[in-house]
């Protein structure tokens, strides 16, 4: 519950105005997916591409949030959400800057990506489901997490024994058992452009 002796100070600078002065529009790029789907070699990739076109981009990563922000949460499913509200937060004010944020969590609960979505707003919201199946994850296990998930060393892990809600209308599907890393980029940035239009100042 919010405390009722805080107040919302508003500014004189309003997100046209950041937006016009950087000549570009703030959005979010939501990355979910099952661990080892390639969501953050991805958004790392989509991130160094938009910044050689000229644009301002800001990657979270869900390893990066929980080594500092969010260092106090487990992986409860309730820590999870907590964990989701924080970074929606974060993001919400990285949009409002006018930069084009790219957020990478598994983010395994509907209801937490469908709050991130309200939060910083449909229109600024492109939800991207790095789609692989659970094999192909269990294959590469890049953190070797899999491997101690299935010893039983690591619980609620996503995918062994705690859920994952597939989206179910992203604005991009990526499926990494048939796209390299290239066609991946390649097929998020062509949507940026024509469909995001986050060029246009």
């Amino acid at each position: 519950m919010q405390n009722k002796n805080i107040f919302w100070h508003p500014g004189k600078i309003t997100y046209e105005d950041r937006c016009r002065l950087i000549g570009q529009k703030g959005i979010v790029i939501w990355f979910t997916g099952l661990s080892g789907s390639g969501k953050s070699t991805i958004a790392a990739e989509v991130e160094k591409e938009l910044i050689k076109k000229g644009k301002l981009a800001y990657r979270l990563d869900g390893d990066n949030i929980r080594h500092g922000l969010n260092s106090d949460l487990g992986f409860s499913d309730e820590d999870r959400k907590e964990n989701i509200r924080r970074v929606a937060e974060v993001a919400a004010l990285f949009k409002e800057a006018g930069i084009i944020t790219l957020v990478s969590f598994i983010s395994p609960f509907r209801k937490s990506r469908n709050f991130v979505r309200e939060r910083v707003g449909s229109e600024y919201f492109i939800e991207v489901y790095v789609k692989a199946s659970l094999e192909t994850c269990i294959k590469r296990d890049p953190k070797g997490l899999y491997k101690k998930a299935l010893k039983g060393e690591i619980k609620d892990f996503t995918g062994i024994d705690s859920n994952y809600e597939e989206p179910e209308n992203p604005e991009i599907i990526i499926d990494t058992d048939k796209l390299s890393i290239k066609e991946s980029v390649g097929k998020i940035i062509k949507y940026i452009e024509q469909i995001a239009k986050v060029y246009r100042s």
